[in-house]
């Protein structure tokens, strides 16, 4: 991203091509001063396309001080036409890297820069709020943090170094499981009053998912053991005006846990979940792995001040969170067009989880009412779009009602078509076959197929790629000579194509349409073998129903 408008330009989905490099490592240090933060980025890359001539590393307001390839420094401040490397106010551009690459395509690059974190306003990357350092890094905010490939679609093993001053920041957090710390009383290297600790994330995540926390922190902690017997530390980090605050909020994070694992078979990884909860924290909340960040506001509660409701939206808040580490974390985005793959299906999930956590058909009442007051909204407006849109000139326009809660409605259909054991099989062979990947729209419906043996080609291409709410107009007939009800079912769309793909037309909607046949008196007639689904793909389609004895009264949903 950049400042400069003149440079701003739309990006297509059908422009998208891999990676010409992979990072498979990325051993990081942020030595913390209260004037600067010295960041070390020492990664391992992989040349993945033989015809790469140079490497563009993404970078926003560095200082960059020293560059190393293969531990050999290279010359300071080049010439804008130098031949070793450019750096430019977006850019760090090194050229001619094969002449650094191994036989197996691979080489080290080690970059040291100078940032200024109290300075960023916009609080994307590392900042400085209220006294203490936080990351927000989703979607482009690693590149205000160091040089790097800052794409989903590049994962990494991330080990973490952070040395900072004991007495103001006594608390330093990353991703993964703590593997070191020491205090200059062990090691003078660091400074006078100065400690480190080191974290190793032992999974491969893209640069998104970092997150880094520096702080005069109170936790609170509790433990939760999986169902492989495993035990795992749970630590709530807070202010300490807050700390009496967090009670439900661990509570919620048990419950999200076992039901993650009863219901989907997803057991957590890591030997350590933390949650910070600060009001330095820009956005509501954030999935970094095994290190999520909330805003106070948005997780902690007692009895005095919250009400019910407060105390259910926590309890789903918590949820979806610590949800994205499997949709979302373990399995990501291959690209930000892919955005409703892990924020639908984790909105899906977290619904799913307040279902069972209270009750059902309260819930769907509620999950209807946004939707009809929100997003029904958006898709009749001008900033209507696809769940998949085609392209973007900032993908921030994109957290939206559409994306995350009719992304999360469409899903829904996938298991009301084809049932919840069958929905359950397709997301195990999601997850089996697409973990530690990062993957597209197309290989989560791929998932459906191939487990189920079915076609979601129009589903796919109804749901995903048009905007817009569909219509549909019921009406039935009832004859009492031959017994049979009858029900026809027509769609339609003020479709705004909003694709921006020329090549696409307007495509009827696949959906399933619920439906009971009541009695006179309420009572459900026997349909005998007929599904309560109706199955709808046509732009008009009829249903009828024998052995009706007398006219029905039908219940769709």
């Amino acid at each position: 991203m950049t400042n400069n408008t003149s440079e701003i330009k739309e990006i297509f989905l059908k422009d998208y091509t891999v990676s010409n490099y992979q990072i498979s490592t990325v051993d990081i240090t942020f030595d913390i001063f209260e004037e600067y933060t010295l960041v070390t980025n020492v990664s391992k890359f992989v040349k993945i396309t033989s015809d790469a001539k140079n490497l563009e590393l993404n970078g926003e307001e560095l200082d960059l001080q020293e560059i190393y390839i293969n531990n050999k420094k290279l010359a300071n401040n080049p010439l804008s036409n130098s031949d070793i490397y450019e750096v430019s106010e977006n850019f760090l551009i090194i050229k001619n890297i094969e002449k650094y690459t191994d036989e197996n395509s691979a080489f080290t690059l080690k970059t040291i820069v100078k940032i200024d974190p109290e300075k960023n306003k916009q609080l994307m990357g590392l900042y400085k709020s209220d006294g203490m350092y936080c990351t927000q890094n989703e979607p482009e905010g690693f590149r205000r943090i160091t040089y790097h490939l800052d794409r989903p679609d590049v994962m990494s093993l991330y080990t973490t170094t952070i040395i900072a001053d004991k007495t103001l920041y006594p608390v330093l957090l990353s991703n993964g499981n703590k593997t070191e710390a020491k205090c200059f009383e062990e090691d003078e290297s660091l400074g006078e009053n100065r400690h480190m600790v080191k974290w190793e994330d032992p999974f491969k995540k893209p640069c998104y998912l970092f997150a880094l926390i520096a702080g005069d922190l109170e936790f609170t902690q509790d433990s939760f053991t999986t169902m492989t017997g495993r035990n795992i530390i749970l630590q709530i980090f807070t202010d300490a005006k807050n700390q009496s605050r967090i009670d439900h909020a661990m509570v919620s994070l048990k419950k999200a846990m076992k039901w993650d694992e009863e219901r989907f078979g997803r057991e957590y990884d890591l030997d350590i979940f933390m949650i910070v909860a600060v009001d330095a924290f820009n956005s509501g909340a954030m999935e970094n792995k095994g290190l999520n960040i909330f805003n106070s506001a948005a997780i902690l509660c007692d009895q005095k001040s919250a009400t019910d409701r407060d105390f259910q939206y926590i309890e789903a808040v918590v949820a979806h969170e610590y949800f994205h580490n499997w949709t979302g974390d373990r399995i990501t985005c291959r690209d930000w067009f892919q955005l409703t793959l892990k924020e639908g299906l984790t909105v899906f999930r977290d619904a799913e989880f307040s279902a069972d956590m209270g009750d059902r058909i309260l819930k769907r009442i509620e999950d209807a009412s946004y939707m009809r007051a929100g997003q029904f909204a958006e898709d009749a407006g001008p900033i209507s779009h696809p769940i998949q849109p085609q392209s973007f000139i900032q993908i921030e326009n994109f957290y939206t009602q559409t994306v995350y809660e009719k992304g999360a409605e469409v899903i829904r259909m996938l298991q009301t078509l084809y049932g919840k054991e069958n929905f359950r099989k397709a997301l195990d062979f999601y997850f089996e076959t697409y973990d530690g990947q990062a993957v597209t729209i197309e290989e989560f419906l791929f998932s459906f197929e191939k487990t189920l043996d079915i076609d979601l080609t129009q589903f796919k291409n109804s749901w995903y790629f048009q905007a817009g709410t569909p219509t549909v107009k019921i009406t039935d007939e009832y004859n009492s000579d031959e017994k049979t009800y009858t029900l026809v079912v027509e769609q339609s769309c003020n479709y705004p194509d909003k694709t921006n793909n020329p090549e696409h037309k307007y495509t009827n909607y696949h959906f399933p349409l619920q439906f009971g046949l009541l009695n006179q008196y309420g009572k459900n007639l026997d349909l005998g073998e007929q599904s309560d689904i109706l199955e709808v793909r046509k732009q008009s389609e009829t249903f009828v129903f024998k052995n009706i004895e007398e006219k029905p009264l039908p219940s769709l949903l």
